[in-house]
Parts: structure tokens; C-alpha cells; sequence
């Protein structure tokens, strides 16, 4: 199955806050405290569910939220989660085959574009775009490189980093998709950015317009 992380699940995060010293956690955190209340939130490639809990103390009721994870172990983890008095439906499948007529008012998608080659990043925008309603907000969080102007650093880091996720996880993509593009044709507004870990890592806040 591609893009699942079942064979590494308990140790993802630990690895990651290794690697990035924090800043991954940190993108996505500092991020939660724009999320409205009484929000209908869909959460594409949580993992392992610790933003369930960052976001539970910031709300501890009124949101509904829906999970979506594609490996069964990532689910597992996140289903212990304290979400506090929030109401979660967990969703264990890919979201390119997920169904529903509801619109959400948030979406959230940390490190989760990079999985996907180019065909499928614009498929799975679509979707997403579709899911979200006018007016809703995007907390987009993911890594960032420009071949062209950036640091080698990163490309070289890129290529180790999908090297090793194309064995352990089955990642479909092997180079890191400009998802800029997408958001600029849907005629998205960005809201907020920041940047971490020497702008490798970019964290935007975009409202459908």
C-alpha cells in the first residue's frame, strides 16, 4: 500500500522531533489557535494523533472533527488520544477514496503533500478543495524547496529523506511537489506564513475565497 507508515508508527514522531529539533510540532501548533470555535474540521494524514490533544487545550468542546490516516497503526495511536469533549469521526483509508457530503469549514494537512507524486498532488487538491467551503480555512504545513534558487542542502536532504521513506513507507513520490501552484490557481488568499528549520519548512494559513 503506498504512503504508509505502519512499519515505523511508534517511533515517527520521536525520529521527526530528532531530525527537525521541534519545528514540525511547532509549524503545526502555532497554527491551531486560528481554528474557530464550533468548527467542522477535517485532519488528511494526521498520524499519530498528538495534534488531537494540542488542539483539545486550546477547545476541549464544540468542534467535530474528521480523521483521516491511511496506516492502521497510526489510527491506533491516535484513537488514545484525549480530544477532551470534541466529537471525532477516524476515518483508516487513503482520503483519495473518502466519501462524504459534508463542507468543512477547516482543513488541516501537515507533511502530507510530499507524499504524493504530481498527478496525484492535483487530484488530491481537488478533493480537498471540494471539501472545504467558501469562506473556510487551510492550515497547510510541509516542506519547501525551490530547485532553482535554494540552498543544495536541501535537495541533497530531500533525496536521502525519500531514499528512505520510498523503502520503509512505500512513498509514492520521489521529489517534493511545488504545491504553491495549486493554491494560486483555486484563488486561495494567504492569511499567514512562517518559516522554520532554515525555511526548509513553511507553515500558511489560506482562506477560500
Amino acid at each position: 500500500m503506498l504512503n504508509n507508515y505502519d512499519k515505523i508508527a511508534r517511533y515517527y514522531d520521536f525520529l521527526s522531533r530528532i531530525v527537525f529539533l521541534n519545528t514540525q510540532v511547532k509549524a503545526q501548533t502555532i497554527q491551531l489557535s486560528d481554528i474557530p470555535p464550533y468548527s467542522k474540521l477535517l485532519i488528511a494524514g494526521g498520524g499519530s494523533g498528538w495534534i488531537l490533544e494540542e488542539l483539545s487545550k486550546l477547545q476541549p468542546k464544540n468542534l467535530s472533527i474528521t480523521y483521516i490516516e491511511i496506516s492502521t497503526e497510526m489510527i491506533n495511536l491516535a484513537k488514545r488520544r484525549n480530544i477532551r469533549h470534541n466529537k471525532i469521526e477516524f476515518i483508516n483509508g487513503a482520503l483519495e477514496t473518502f466519501v462524504t457530503n459534508q463542507k468543512y469549514d477547516v482543513i488541516h494537512t501537515a507533511f502530507f503533500f510530499d507524499n504524493f507524486a504530481k498527478d496525484r498532488v492535483d487530484f488530491v487538491f481537488r478533493k480537498l478543495n471540494d471539501l472545504l467551503r467558501p469562506g473556510g480555512l487551510w492550515l497547510y504545513s510541509d516542506f519547501s524547496y525551490q530547485h532553482q534558487t535554494d540552498k543544495k542542502w536541501k535537495g541533497i536532504f530531500l533525496k536521502l529523506m525519500y531514499l528512505f521513506f520510498n523503502k520503509i513507507a512505500n512513498v509514492e513520490a520521489t521529489e517534493l511537489i511545488d504545491t504553491s501552484v495549486n493554491f494560486e490557481r483555486a484563488a486561495y488568499k494567504k492569511l499567514k506564513e512562517r518559516e522554520y528549520y532554515l525555511k526548509f519548512i513553511k507553515a500558511i494559513i489560506y482562506i477560500k475565497q
